[in-house]
């Protein structure tokens, strides 16, 4: 723009000049005197107007020309100089050039030119084959972010080393709060006399001090079995390696003395907010003693959950006098409510039938309608034998309803009562949770990540042997007799007898008085041995799979289905419980197609292997004796490869789920 207006007002001038050329020649025809001396002075003006701009184009031709060489030294400068690396690589993904702030990560001897992408680095070579914008990759000690630009096959490189560290030592610094509970604190030290009580309290002090003071974490006692415990995030990482060895430090330390106490840790972490901080904390704590105590649980602001521990079984730290108080709320509750709906989880099995038939009578006990809901689709033989003498049973059988059935007489004062689960995607029908907000768990497992939400009354108990032992004790503390028929009694015993292996496995004093108080009430141990009566070609499928069996490592054994077989879920998990039986076997693994196209896993341990731990890195869960989980899109093969994976980091690096 400025050369065209300079151009215009040149022209401009010289239009001038010839026009009073033109009216000086006019003047000197006239007056030959006067028009001379005007010709000489617009020569002069003439002369003096050409010099100077011909002194002012040289001027500019000058400029320019300096400037162009300067912007191509600094442009050169800039390219060799920039504090960033920047490549050039051609349509084979060969670098052509390099600038020297790359070249100076590498050997000064080693030229970057004519060697590959993938030489540089694996990940930036996928990147620019799948048309990346973007990717972080390192080189040597540094981190750098790649922007990649395909059409021009150029890449400039960033170091972010600083900022990543940076970024790094804000996030070790964040806060981390801790609660820390003295398991069974409370029921131990009621028998103890002064001195014992001090001396245990002396000891655990001292073991948690050295523990706190060896890794700078400021710890506070807040009453008896309570401490707080604060720490950074770069702490906490340090714990996670360790896997929380102050656990096994206090269950060997006390178990010196014969005195059964643990510890429980509930870290909350990730969140700026302390108040939401301490309610992580308390919440992980929850999860932790919910799922049997002598653990960690870890919970950051986005709901996430890691476990660290629960290497023993856990002890039966329930008293008579919790299972009468859960007993007598329940009942009011029940009056409470207009009528009561019972269900179990999908593919129900004895205790989850047994339970429900006890809460049923529960509610019948207190004069109010109960409904237990029943999917007779996918159950197994056992199940299928007590559900057919239930139907030859009209008082009973008149009680079951199906899932259907039991939307359309669900009402906001009904109370749901949820046994033997407590995930809301496993129960019979989720759908009820959402029709009214009076709803009560009562389960035996240890407690997941997925949980009801808001229940009303929560009765779980992971050292139960089952949810039929629990519902028992339940039924002995409702008021006037209860009258149960032989079936009743029987369902629940049935449910005892499943889940702790015929009174062999996770069987405590409770278990023995329950099986105790229902032999009372008529129920029939013949009936019991019918019902659990297996076909032949059960008994040969499910020896099949046994035969496939490997013993992995020591005490571990594996066993895998056929390859285009399908099996039911009871036969897997029978066959991990007869795997169990076998000599030298501490764990059993089987894992086999399953008639709904899933992948089963069933996992069984004699206690000294947390198979719980081990499921729930595959997204499953149970005990710690007995765990599953079913997997979708994916094949024997590579459920086989991860499941020994993991059991190769359990036996490495500890416990951790």
């Amino acid at each position: 723009m400025n050369d065209v207006k300079e151009l215009t007002e040149n022209k401009s001038i010289w239009l001038l000049y010839v026009l009073a050329g033109i009216l000086t020649t006019i003047v000197f025809y006239y007056q030959w005197l006067i028009g001379t001396v005007l010709a000489v002075v617009l020569a002069v003006i003439v002369y003096f107007t050409y010099r100077t701009e011909t002194l002012n184009k040289q001027r500019t031709e000058n400029y320019i020309s300096t400037l162009s060489y300067r912007v191509k030294k600094v442009g050169e400068e800039a390219l060799l100089n920039m504090p960033f690396g920047i490549l050039l690589f051609n349509e084979e993904n060969q670098i052509e050039w390099a600038n020297p702030f790359i070249n100076d990560f590498f050997d000064p001897e080693q030229s970057l030119i004519g060697e590959s992408l993938e030489d540089l680095s694996e990940s930036l070579e996928v990147a620019v084959k799948d048309g990346d914008e973007e990717k972080w990759i390192t080189l040597g000690d540094k981190r750098f972010q790649a922007i990649i630009k395909s059409e021009e096959r150029l890449i400039y490189l960033f170091d972010r080393t600083e900022q990543i560290e940076l970024q790094n030592q804000y996030d070790n610094e964040r806060a981390v709060l801790g609660v820390i509970f003295l398991d069974n604190y409370e029921e131990l030290t009621q028998a103890m006399d002064d001195t014992s009580k001090s001396h245990l309290n002396s000891e655990v002090t001292s073991i948690l001090n050295n523990w706190s003071n060896d890794y700078g974490i400021y710890l506070k006692r807040t009453s008896q079995e309570r401490f707080i415990a604060v720490m950074n995030k770069e702490i906490l990482t340090h714990l996670e390696k360790s896997k929380f060895e102050i656990l096994d430090e206090v269950r060997e330390l006390i178990s010196d003395q014969n005195v059964p106490l643990t510890l429980s840790i509930g870290i909350g972490r990730g969140s700026s907010d302390l108040p939401e901080l301490g309610d992580l904390a308390q919440s992980s704590l929850d999860l932790a003693l919910g799922r049997g105590g002598d653990q960690v649980a870890i919970k950051d602001e986005t709901g996430r959950v890691k476990f660290y521990g629960g290497k023993t079984n856990p002890m039966e730290k329930r008293t008579r006098v919790r299972a009468r108080v859960i007993s007598h709320a329940l009942r009011e509750l029940v009056r409470e409510s207009e009528k009561v709906l019972i269900m179990g989880h999908q593919t129900p099995d004895m205790d989850s039938i047994g339970s429900s038939i006890g809460i049923l009578k529960l509610a019948q006990q207190n004069g109010k309608k109960g409904y237990v809901v029943f999917d007779p689709d996918g159950v197994n033989t056992g199940v299928q034998r007590l559900m057919d003498r239930i139907g030859e049973n009209e008082s009973l059988s008149e009680w079951f309803i199906t899932p259907d059935d039991s939307l359309d007489i669900v009402t906001k004062d009904t109370l749901i009562v949820v046994v033997d689960t407590h995930k809301p995607s496993m129960v019979m029908e989720e759908r009820l949770l959402n029709k009214t907000e009076h709803i009560v768990v009562i389960d035996h497992h240890r407690r997941g990540e997925e949980f009801i939400e808001q229940p009303t009354l929560v009765y779980m108990e992971p050292y139960a042997s089952s949810t039929a032992e629990l519902v028992t004790e339940l039924l002995e503390y409702q008021d006037g007799p209860l009258k149960l028929d032989v079936l009743e009694a029987t369902s629940l015993l049935a449910g005892i007898t499943v889940d702790t292996k015929s009174f062999t496995l996770r069987t405590g004093s409770r278990t023995f008085d329950a099986a105790s108080y229902l032999r009372s009430k008529g129920a029939d141990t013949v009936l019991v041995q019918n019902l659990l009566k297996e076909d032949l070609d059960v008994y040969v499928r499910r020896s099949e799979l046994v035969k496939n069996a490997t013993v992995y490592r020591e005490g571990v054994a594996i066993a895998k289905g056929l390859e285009g077989e399908d099996y039911g879920a009871i036969i897997i998990a029978q066959a991990a419980d007869t795997l169990l039986t076998m000599s030298n076997v501490k764990a059993s693994f089987v894992i086999a197609k399953r008639q709904d196209g899933k992948i089963g896993v069933s996992a069984r341990s004699l206690g000294e292997i947390n198979v719980q731990v081990i499921m729930e890195k595959m997204n499953g869960g149970g005990h710690l004796t007995n765990a599953a989980t079913q997997l979708e899109d994916t094949t024997l093969e590579q459920v086989e490869e991860q499941l020994r994976g993991i059991i190769e980091e359990y036996f490495e690096g500890g416990d951790e789920s």
